[in-house]
């Protein structure tokens, strides 16, 4: 008859469940938490806790779904053009005439790896993208390498992003300019408090933004060519009559190298699209369908705006060079180089100030809201990885908003300190950029690749073979576009900073490997397979005596109802006057056990407890020594400073003696009364979920008993063995010099 694990559960008011009732789920009755400050600060910022089943109310409908992931990119239409017009500047005003056709190479490329991910979204829709495809695939290592790519990716999404959304800004706001790191940091951190109220919020937040940069752009794009093809009007750009020169002769190779630079610079209109993949588990049944309807959606406009604004900025004549004080002809170190957004709104609308405020704020609002889709994928993806122990197991909690709340911090975090490190500089931060998100498709469609090769294998059916063969020829077209893009970025960008981006990718990996490496190694080390639990021969109780005072006598009084073998009081002195009043005391309460006395000459207390406890080891390895120590419970954060320090210090020591169980026994004073216990269990319960637990119980829930122990275990104070009621043993301890740093 096997052992099983008994469950009870308890009423409000009432024992346990007993036999013949029906067990059931009890909630647990709601505590209403005092009005602290803190409090009231956390709920205006973040807002009321959600319950855990109000997630799968959070799941986005396609109409916020669309701007929450078509954030990033849409938005990157509003740099991109631009990253493609400054490179080719280096080779003069000249080069401007590649701008088109650089972008119809990155429309294709887009266009691939939007058909290319819509497989992915109908083949895996548990969210795990890139980093899923890759490791069911081709193995748990090409799975790492492409989650430390998307993980540097969507941190470098936000930092670009911002620093984007800091540029156009700075464009009509002199100040903005001048304070541009102060308030691209302060964007990243009212980014992280919107998402921290929960995906619902955040995406309502976002909708308005994003809806209101498609009518902008459209309008602009739309009325620009109006007034062109139809109304026959000639756009000319503020810096259409600027001169602009070049870094020299530019042909041949060099003229090859620079377009390939700039087809590199430009391929950050691809930024985004992973983050659908990643979020298929956030829309709303039918999940797949709904985010391959959405990815489609943002792929056609993000093609068809990136064409019409750098096709535009041609007709306009529109200039945009890398360094404005060197190319530009009778520039000053402080000129401020509009952006090409700003440009073209201003030349379009032209006397209608109110068209160009609407689409230069549209632009800035979503520029600094694109980081939105990171702040969904990283998070996720984080979580993911967790649970599969490649990282802490705390970013795999969601918090009061059933939001990631974890990786929402982490994220802002490493982005913040991109921005700094980068003084918020969108084209040296673009140059970190793109790798990533590269590398993870190229890993992505060969993965999608070999799923196919898979399931043909084993397909009959006419109708969806041909369908496999199809997404087979997609990814496969899209695993060659991809890697292709992969190895002309590395070429052109690497000595520019790609070079980070690789050094971080290669360290995420390590990390992880590490951070799984540890969690099987304690794995192994706790699993109970083939070990038969063996009761220790005796338990030696030991407590621990600072002042003779009503917590010493609670713990004494407690270490008794456990039934040591041996009980021992021990004291360490430090000070002979001190202890010569604990022996008195000791007297006057007439306590029946033994206070042991250790000489400590160099008035250290802890090392001489551990010594002395290890020496009860030492004699009888069989046995276990329970440590009782007795501790304040206080309520104010400054009286945690002034109590309970060297229990601490014991405490941490012993817990690394195998053989020794450490037992608190508290105290509360009359503070402990004072404090928000709602708030405290609120704030302790927010670690990482436990794992499975197994327990091998007696079937009446109680220890097995030893052989020979009903009934013949002698009274505690008789058992502590030496000296009667009130004896004393001194003890000598070693005389040699503490060790440097030891605790005192």
């Amino acid at each position: 008859m096997g052992v099983g694990v008994v469950r009870i559960a308890c009423r409000p008011g009432r024992g346990p469940v007993g036999a013949g009732r029906t067990l059931r789920r009890v909630a647990t009755p709601a505590r209403a938490p005092r009005a602290q400050p803190t409090v009231l600060l956390k709920r205006l910022l973040v807002g009321r806790p959600f319950r855990t089943d109000r997630v799968r109310r959070t799941l986005l409908p396609k109409r916020i779904a669309l701007p929450v992931f078509a954030a990033d990119p849409l938005s990157s239409v509003a740099y991109a053009p631009a990253e493609i017009l400054l490179t080719l500047s280096l080779a003069g005003a000249a080069a401007y005439v590649y701008a088109p056709w650089i972008a119809v190479a990155v429309v294709v490329v887009l266009l691939t790896v939007v058909a290319s991910y819509r497989q992915n979204v109908y083949a895996y829709p548990s969210g795990g993208g890139d980093y899923e495809v890759a490791t069911a695939n081709l193995g748990r290592r090409p799975g790492l390498v492409v989650a430390s790519a998307l993980l540097v990716d969507y941190v470098l999404t936000v930092a670009v992003s911002v620093a984007a959304a800091v540029d156009h800004l700075a464009s009509a706001i002199d100040f903005v300019g001048e304070h541009r790191v102060a308030v691209a940091v302060g964007i990243v951190v009212l980014l992280a408090a919107i998402n921290l109220r929960g995906i619902r919020d955040s995406g309502l937040a976002f909708a308005l933004p994003t809806y209101a940069f498609l009518v902008g752009m459209v309008a602009l794009v739309g009325w620009g060519y109006t007034r062109v093809w139809l109304l026959g009007d000639e756009l000319r750009a503020p810096s259409a009559d600027l001169e602009v020169v070049g870094e020299g002769t530019v042909a041949g190779f060099a003229l090859a190298f620079l377009l390939a630079r700039a087809f590199s610079s430009g391929s950050v209109a691809l930024t985004g699209v992973e983050a659908i993949a990643n979020g298929v588990p956030e829309f709303r049944h039918p999940k797949s369908r709904n985010a391959a309807m959405v990815l489609l959606t943002v792929g056609l406009l993000s093609t068809t705006l990136m064409i019409g604004i750098v096709g535009l900025a041609r007709l306009a004549h529109l200039q945009y060079v890398e360094d404005p004080a060197r190319q530009i002809v009778g520039a000053g170190p402080d000129y401020e180089q509009p952006t090409v957004i700003a440009q073209l709104a201003s030349t379009v609308f032209g006397g209608f100030t109110a068209g160009f405020a609407l689409v230069l704020a549209a632009t800035v609002l979503i520029l600094a809201l694109a980081a939105n889709s990171a702040f969904n994928g990283f998070p996720m993806l984080g979580s993911i990885l967790a649970q599969a122990r490649y990282l802490p197991r705390q970013l795999h909690t969601r918090g009061d908003r059933l939001a990631f709340s974890n990786g929402i911090l982490f994220l802002a975090v490493f982005a913040i300190v991109l921005i700094v490190a980068f003084h918020a500089q969108t084209t040296r931060l673009i140059q970190l950029y793109i790798v990533g998100v590269f590398v993870a498709f190229t890993v992505s469609q060969v993965g999608m690749v070999r799923h196919w090769n898979r399931l043909l294998r084993t397909e009959r059916d006419a109708t969806t073979r041909r369908r496999m063969h199809w997404s087979r020829v997609v990814n496969g077209f899209g695993a060659v576009l991809t890697g292709s893009v992969l190895l002309i970025v590395f070429a052109t960008k690497f000595t520019h900073g790609a070079w980070i981006s690789v050094v971080a990718m290669g360290l995420l990996y390590g990390m992880m490997v590490a951070i799984r490496r540890h969690y099987d190694r304690v794995a192994r080390e706790l699993d109970p397979t083939g070990v038969e639990p063996r009761l220790p021969s005796r338990n030696h109780a030991v407590v621990l005596v600072s002042t003779v005072h009503k917590p010493t006598l609670r713990a004494i009084a407690y270490a008794k109802a456990t039934r040591p073998d041996t009980l021992t009081c021990l004291t360490v002195n430090v000070d002979e006057t001190d202890t010569r009043r604990i022996q008195q005391q000791w007297e006057e309460h007439d306590i029946d056990v033994p206070l042991t006395v250790i000489e400590s000459p160099y008035r250290e207390i802890t090392r001489p407890i551990v010594e002395y406890v290890k020496a009860r080891r030492r004699d009888a390895p069989r046995d276990v020594v329970t440590v009782f120590i007795p501790e304040y419970v206080v309520g104010r954060w400054w009286e945690h400073l002034l109590h309970n320090q060297s229990a601490l210090r014991i405490k941490t020591r012993l817990l690394f003696e195998p053989g020794v169980m450490v037992t608190s026994v508290p105290f509360q004073l009359a503070s402990s009364s004072t404090l928000d216990l709602g708030r405290l269990d609120e704030a302790l319960s927010r670690g990482p979920a436990p794992g499975p637990r197994s327990a091998r119980e007696h079937p009446e829930g109680r220890p097995r008993p030893r052989d020979g122990d009903a009934g013949d275990r002698s009274d505690a104070g008789r058992a502590a063995g030496g000296s009667g009621a009130g004896g004393r043993l001194r003890v000598g301890a070693s005389s040699r010099p503490p060790r440097e740093g030891a605790p005192s």
